[in-house]
């Protein structure tokens, strides 16, 4: 595949991230901030939310094991991954992480569950898609700046 198909293919693709909600305004400032000289910084940024993100899973993992669970504690790893969420601009997630933490604040064990399911869910979505995405930004080579989406 040439470099302009490529390019329409990721460009089609950003697109979508945030068509379909999964990508916020956030992202778009991250993008900014590549140039020449980092070439790669976005997708560096979001490699460490990813590397970071599977720690705090499993920790909201092994606390959500607990019974009576501790929702200080609960509500402390998933405040770490809103914020991190946020500093991407994974929207979906952060929604989720949000909603999870209201469940924290009630003590309602059954919501933070259910809840960390779908952030689950929405988190692996995000990864499979933003790795397809990177994988093609490497093969079309260096691109154009950050546009909003349309």
């Amino acid at each position: 595949m040439g470099s302009n198909q490529l390019k329409t293919q990721l460009a089609t693709m950003r697109d979508a991230l945030f068509k379909q909600g999964y990508l916020d305004e956030q992202f778009i400032q991250l993008e900014e901030l590549q140039d020449d000289a980092n070439p790669n910084f976005v997708e560096e940024v979001v490699t460490l939310f990813f590397r970071d993100s599977v720690r705090l899973i499993n920790s909201v993992e092994q606390a959500l094991e607990k019974t009576p669970p501790e929702f200080d504690k609960l509500d402390k790893y998933m405040h770490q991954f809103k914020g991190s969420s946020s500093s991407i601009g994974a929207a979906k997630v952060k929604s989720e992480t949000s909603l999870f933490r209201e469940y924290c604040k009630q003590g309602n064990a059954e919501g933070c569950v259910r809840t960390f399911q779908q952030v689950k869910k929405e988190y692996t979505t995000l990864r499979k898609k933003l790795e397809n995405y990177f994988q093609i930004a490497r093969q079309a080579g260096p691109g154009e700046s950050a546009s909003r989406p349309k």
